[in-house]
């Protein structure tokens, strides 16, 4: 028909589409890459989280005062 150019046409355009898809591929999986490395390497409200509970549950026990309170609750949080 087209002289051997059809199937040469086919592999030139399969090609070209796994091409695009490894490149939508690594930028997919390097934006994954920069979000877990900045959401887990922050600390935040929930890293700290069963350490504020425990010491919500310290004052409501008695255990701490207000002034102890705040103390461990601004080291905890990192302030």
């Amino acid at each position: 028909m087209m002289d051997g150019w059809g199937i040469g046409v086919i592999w030139m355009l399969l090609g070209g589409l796994i091409g695009l898809a490894l490149l939508v591929l690594i930028v997919l999986g390097s934006v994954w890459l920069v979000q877990q490395l900045t959401v887990n390497s922050a600390p935040g409200p929930v890293a700290s989280a069963p350490a504020r509970h425990e010491l919500d549950r310290r004052l409501a026990a008695g255990e701490i005062d207000q002034e102890e309170y705040r103390r461990l609750r601004s080291e905890i949080e990192g302030r």
